[in-house]
Formats: C-alpha cells, structure tokens, sequence
C-alpha cells in the first residue's frame, strides 16, 4: 500500500482531524481536579444534523429534532461532554456563547442556538460530585466554544479527560481522509467503552487495519493472533450509562437529513472494528453526523457508498488515535496505552 493511503479510499487530510471538513471548529474545556471536560463543535454555518445510537445506555440533549421527518433541518453547534447527565448543561453555556455572536434558529424576532449534546460516564475518574449546588459543565461548555480553532489536542483533553475502556485509558480521537472523488469525511470521538480497542489486552489495536501510516504506533495486528483474541474483555460490574463512546461523523458533501441519518449508522461499523465488544447495552454508543456543504455537490449512489466506508475506516481510526494519545496520571484506575507499550 502506498505511504499515506488507505484501503484506496484517499489520503489522510491535512491535520488529519475532523476540522478537515471545511466549516468546522473544535474546542476543549478540561477541568483536571474532576477529571472531566467538554468538546464542543461549532458550525461556522448551520450544517444539516442527524443522529444515529446503537448502545443500548444513551444519555442526549436535543437528538429528536435530528430525525429526518422534523422541522430544524440544520445545527449550530454539537458538544461532547464528560460528566454523566450533568454534562448535558455543557449544551447551555454553548447556546450562551452562540446567542452573544447572534446565531440561533429564527423564531419570530427571537433566535434560538441548536445545539444537541451527548455524555459519557466519568464521576468515578476524579472529584466527582464535589462541585456544590451546580456543576461547572455549563461553564465547561462556554470555555469550550471560545476556545474553538482548526487544531485541537487529542487524548486526555475534553470530553477525553475521564474516559477510560476496560483495559487501557480512553480519550479524545480524531480522523480524517480527502475521499479520490473530492469529498473529505472526518471524525471525532470520545472513547469510554465497556470494551477495549485492543487485541487481548494490547498494546495492538482492533482498528490496525485502517491505519495510515503509523498514525497509531504502526503495529498492525499481532500474527498469530492469541488465542483470547476473541475472548470479550469488558468492565466488571457494568451498569447504565457508566460506558460509552459518542462521536461525530462530518463530511463538507451537501446531504438531507436522511443521507446524514445513512452516514452516521454506516460510522457506527467503525465501533465495531475498533471495539470489542461494541454497542452492548450498557454502552450509550451514539454518532452525530454533520455535513457543511462546503464543496456545494450531492454525492451521487457510488459516491454515497464510498462514504459509507470511509465512515466506518475514519472512525476506527480516531478511535484508536484517541486511546493512543492518552496520557497517564497518578489517579488512573487503568495504564495509558504508552505504558502498555512500554512493557514490550
């Protein structure tokens, strides 16, 4: 395979980062006493949203009115957030933000910011509930918007910061790939699942076969494979809503809200590549979609198909880029994937 390609899908785009796609901003909050932040996605324009969960433990602010069938056809910002159902209030402080610069949907004279929002479980990762009457996520959220840029950390930052997989610490991942008919697709991901992204403990990832280059250490798999490869590694006492990977789906192609629905569901397959097991019920997996029309051109059905697989390979990828930027601390319950390495 040549340098820098993947599966003949494309190259790796420049920041290999979601903010690939054209119309895109990401930025961080991080509150390193609780072990927790939030990553918000600000839209320079309102880009068409869809929603698509396949865990069976979500935890959403504002995903219903991303079905095809109802009325707010665009969004104005998604946020990612740590903090269990307290971090839905990180959604508050990014409308705060987006009303100041008087963006929002127009609702008579009024403008109302859309902005849907997913969380993870991260309360047992740091301080956890030790904040008084109101958690900070809202401000978390604030912070978060006005820190938006192209380029952004990845590993333990964000919505990141808590995560950890059953065997190794999670993080914030990204990735992205410029597709041969012209359309970039990218992705951003908060790994905190009940599984794990590596083979039998690691350090190899499941998601090996999407890399490009060594975007993730450049391991591969390892031959043979062990003979508990596939033997399911998951947390112990698994319960609602304490696991989940949320993510974001982006392309610059102009789709409905229906084609953005097909593309989130086929990026849900890069879960089950680079996660073992996946979408289990006690997994709140969920994929935002988001396409900015950025080039102005519909994918015709080839091309719809070759994004449905660059969905999938983007996103197994970020995943393992997330787990592979994490970075250690002394109140980690799991090693970082660098201390795994290291034990070779």
């Amino acid at each position: 395979m040549e340098p820098g390609r993947a599966m003949g899908l494309g190259q790796a785009g420049t920041r290999n980062l979601l903010t690939d796609v054209a119309g895109l901003r990401v930025g961080h909050a991080t509150d390193r006493r609780l072990a927790s932040g939030t990553t918000v996605i600000l839209c320079d324009r309102p880009a068409t949203a869809a929603v698509h969960v396949a865990g069976g433990a979500p935890g959403t602010r504002e995903t219903d009115l991303l079905s095809p069938e109802n009325t707010v056809q665009a969004v104005d910002a998604l946020v990612l957030s740590g903090g269990s159902a307290f971090g839905l209030d990180a959604a508050s402080g990014v409308q705060a933000f987006l009303r100041e610069a008087g963006r929002g949907f127009a609702v008579g004279p009024h403008r109302v910011p859309i902005v849907p929002a997913a969380i993870l479980f991260d309360l047992a990762a740091g301080g956890g509930e030790t904040w008084g009457r109101y958690p900070p996520y809202r401000e978390l959220g604030h912070e978060a918007a006005q820190s938006a840029g192209l380029d952004f950390a990845l590993g333990t930052v964000g919505a990141g910061t808590g995560a950890v997989t059953v065997d190794v610490k999670g993080g914030l991942g990204s990735a992205s790939v410029r597709l041969n008919s012209g359309f970039t697709v990218s992705a951003l991901v908060a790994v905190n699942a009940l599984g794990s992204p590596l083979v039998a403990g690691g350090p190899h990832f499941w998601a090996a076969p999407f890399e490009i280059g060594a975007e993730f250490a450049g391991l591969g798999l390892p031959h043979p494979l062990p003979a508990t490869a596939t033997v399911p590694r998951t947390k112990a006492g698994a319960s609602e809503r304490a696991n989940t990977t949320i993510a974001v789906i982006a392309t610059d192609a102009v789709l409905t809200k229906a084609e953005a629905k097909r593309l989130a569901i086929a990026a849900h397959d890069g879960f089950a590549r680079a996660l073992w097991p996946a979408h289990t019920d006690f997994d709140g997996d969920l994929v935002f979609a988001l396409a900015t029309g950025a080039v102005a051109r519909k994918p015709d059905a080839g091309d719809r198909i070759e994004m449905g697989a660059a969905a999938a390979a983007v996103m197994s990828r970020a995943i393992a880029r997330g787990v592979h930027a994490a970075l250690p601390s002394d109140a980690d319950r799991v090693p970082a994937w660098i201390e795994i390495s290291a034990r070779r």
